[in-house]
């Protein structure tokens, strides 16, 4: 398997006050990676696209042309500040960044501000957050940055004690000579950005003199967050903006054909304006109470939208018939299994919101967007305005997992304004955030394992998934490297590629093959955390459970006799010590187990479950075993895994969307049955394997191993596999008027 090198760099100077540091980043070429020991015979399986190039190596590729064009700051104050390209949704980026720059220059974690980057074009692919890639990508680009900016403040120091740079040192934000003299940063950082000092090259740190990076450290961000300090969208205090809100279809992607009321509406307390829009009818008021009533006191006349009198079974039967399996080779023995996975809301903690300021000449944007170049573009084309002349500001957000790759919020906030002629704070409730936000396409799985004498020679997957909304970005950064994928990869639909860079399986099953087939239903879609892999490898470490026992073999020792190499086996030992994996359960009660490998990292995952009561089954214990290359920041990752935990622990027990007429049905979290704390598990212990090599992506890394993990346990603690899911998911509410 190829991998990419280190990375060389030049370093330059942009003359400021204060100094500021831009890094130059080439690509070596790739190293082969090292052979692994093979266990057992088995039918070994050719490397799969995603073992040749993933997506995250695809975007690392799309944005190497920029990615040095970073920017790094030492005040006068000493303080280091680096603008980020990227968007902090929660994830502890900003915090792994700022753990970067600090190791690199020798400063206090402290005196490290991250500020996130506005919508730079000039960056073309390399401002775009998803596909677990924002480390993998940064990584190497940070960490030359802040050595580049320690070279210049210790080529300064140099000069005005007259040493050589070479027999200096840094430490605790000072430059230090051998007699003991000190020049913190601050006072060296004018002089360091003198032209004068000429080009100067520097290298990172060895990782073997890291002492931050690779430790566990809390967030930069968490006491901010905890006590209300942190500043969200709406939190923004712009001049003039006004609380707006958006009445909405009683079908996705219905029109506005007539405001009946609009005048009475106009008359109501705090109202300031109406106006129509493609998504709905907007309401502009004095405070969002009032923006809330008005909406609600809207009568509208609606046009149908595309997917009216479409309901779950309809869908269903859609996905079923789109994909079949080729017919099993003559007098082979097989297991064969179909499964269904719902839609899932995305249901963020903070619902979509921004904040905009249209005028005749320019427009100003608020939100919290993972591809604010495309949102810059697309909102300008809508203005018709210049793209120079829309500014998009980037905000941290509460939460993602998919949802802000698209700019819903940021493109209708526009709108509004330029329609009201006024700056407005846009608002979606949870009611529209639930039903009409983007959401996880629903899947159908068909999957055949052949098997003879113990071994397995095939693995046939298919899947159907309604069509994914792709149209933030990504789309573009594939087509752009498409021509440098391996042969044929490149000329796969858009899709395809998606998801052969991003789904393999782990085990040595011989002949694998892996497909998609997209149904064309036009819902508001999105990547949801871990795009295809959740559903395609959570159904398939379920598979490997039945042919397990089909075969009279313990699932772990099963797994381990056909994983591809040691570090995967590895994690799977892990977690099985770790977690007394076969001690005895009582009835009802039983252990899971499942394993994922994407994004050069991989991970295993064990469950105990106590489902006496199939209809309220609680995960009682989890042990995550993981191995992510040369984790960053170990207490963010642990943080991850436990997110993914969480997300498979809902998706596949209870938490889902129901279609219903054209419309989900949940409309609140009381209502899509996402876990409590009541419902997680009380134990949880997660083990970070040692650093090796690169950081590979851990974003989504947790969750398809866990949906298998809690999908097996369930199995084994109720006798009865599931094949839909989630396991409950019986409308037992009472769904809000549309």
């Amino acid at each position: 398997m190829a991998r990419h090198s280190r990375r060389g760099f030049l370093s330059y100077l942009v003359a400021a006050p204060t100094l500021a540091v831009a890094t130059r980043i080439g690509l070596d070429g790739a190293a082969p990676g090292a052979a692994h020991a093979q266990g057992q015979a088995v039918v070994p399986t050719p490397p799969q696209p995603a073992d040749l190039v993933d997506l995250g190596d695809l975007l690392i590729l799309a944005g190497a042309p920029t990615a040095h064009m970073l920017v790094l700051r030492v005040g006068e104050d000493g303080t280091v500040t680096f603008r980020l390209p990227r968007e902090e949704v929660g994830q502890g980026l900003t915090t792994a960044v700022a753990m970067l720059v600090a190791e690199e220059m020798d400063v206090p974690l402290a005196r490290v501000r991250v500020q996130l980057e506005d919508a730079r074009p000039e960056l073309v692919f390399g401002q775009f957050t998803g596909s677990s890639n924002s480390i993998r990508s940064l990584y190497d680009p940070v960490r030359h940055t802040a050595a580049a900016a320690r070279a210049r403040l210790v080529a300064a120091a140099a000069r005005q004690w007259d040493l050589p740079a070479r027999r200096l040192s840094t430490r605790d934000g000072a430059v230090v000579a051998p007699d003991g003299r000190s020049a913190p940063y601050a006072s060296l950082a004018a002089a360091a950005a003198s032209p004068d000092l000429g080009a100067l090259t520097a290298a990172p740190k060895p990782e073997s003199e890291h002492r931050l990076v690779g430790t566990p450290t809390s967030r930069i961000d968490a006491r901010a967050m905890v006590t209300g300090r942190q500043r969200y969208t709406l939190d923004l205090d712009v001049p003039g903006a006004k609380p707006c809100m958006v009445r909405r279809p009683p079908t996705l992607g219905g029109t506005v054909r007539a405001v009946r009321n609009r005048d009475a509406v106009l008359a109501m307390p705090g109202v300031l304006a109406v106006a129509v829009i493609p998504t709905g009818v907007a309401v502009v008021a004095e405070t969002f109470g009032q923006a809330l009533d008005a909406k609600n006191a809207l009568e509208v006349t609606w046009g149908p939208g595309p997917v009216d009198g479409l309901s779950d079974d309809g869908i269903r039967a859609r996905l079923r018939a789109a994909t079949s399996l080729t017919p099993p080779p003559l007098l082979s023995r097989h297991l064969e299994a179909e499964f269904d996975f719902a839609f899932v809301s995305h249901a963020p903690l903070e619902t979509n919101s921004a904040v905009a300021d249209v005028r005749a000449d320019r427009a100003e944007i608020w939100s919290g967007v993972k591809a604010p170049i495309v949102a810059r573009q697309t909102i300008a084309a809508e203005l018709g305005l210049p793209v120079d002349r829309v500014t998009v500001h980037v905000v941290q957000a509460g939460g993602s997992f998919g949802r802000r790759l698209f700019f819903d919020a940021a493109l209708e906030a526009a709108r509004v304004s330029k329609a009201c002629g006024r700056p407005v704070r846009l608002m979606w409730s949870r009611i529209d955030d639930m039903r009409h936000g983007r959401m996880r396409p629903a899947t159908h799985h068909k999957l055949r394992l052949t098997h003879a004498l113990g071994q397995v020679l095939a693995l046939e997957h298919r899947v159907a998934a309604v069509e994914t909304d792709f149209r933030h970005g990504l789309g573009e950064i594939i087509t752009a490297t498409a021509a440098k994928l391996p042969s044929g990869l490149g000329n796969a639909t858009f899709a395809q590629t998606l998801f052969h860079t991003t789904v393999k399986s782990p085990y040595h099953f011989g002949l694998t093959t892996q497909r998609l087939t997209e149904v064309p239903l036009r819902m508001p879609t999105a990547s949801w955390r871990s795009v295809y892999s959740a559903n395609t490898r959570g159904a398939e470490e379920m598979l490997v459970d039945e042919l397990a026992a089909a075969l009279g073999e313990d699932p772990v020792a099963f797994r381990r006799r056909f994983l591809k190499d040691r570090a995967q086996r590895a994690v799977l030992d892990k977690v099985a010590a770790e977690g007394g994996w076969g001690r005895p359960m009582p009835p009802g009660r039983a252990q899971g187990v499942g394993f994922h490998e994407e994004y050069k990292s991989r991970t295993a995952c064990l469950v105990e479950i106590d489902a006496a009561d199939p209809e309220r089954p609680r995960v009682t214990k989890a042990v995550i075993a993981a191995d992510v290359g040369r984790p960053v920041n170990p207490r963010g990752l642990e943080a991850q895994l436990l997110g993914g935990l969480t997300d498979a622990l809902s998706t596949t027990l209870s938490a889902g969307l129901h279609i219903d007429d054209g419309l989900p049905l949940e409309g609140s979290y009381s209502q899509f049955h996402y876990a409590r704390q009541q419902d997680s598990p009380p134990e949880v212990r997660i083990f970070v394997m040692p650093a090796t090599g690169e950081p590979g992506g851990a974003g989504e890394l947790g969750v398809p191993a866990a949906v298998g993990a809690i999908a097996n346990a369930y199995a084994r603690a109720t006798g009865t596999r599931p094949r839909r899911f989630p396991v409950n998911f019986d409308v037992d509410f009472t769904p809000f008027p549309r």
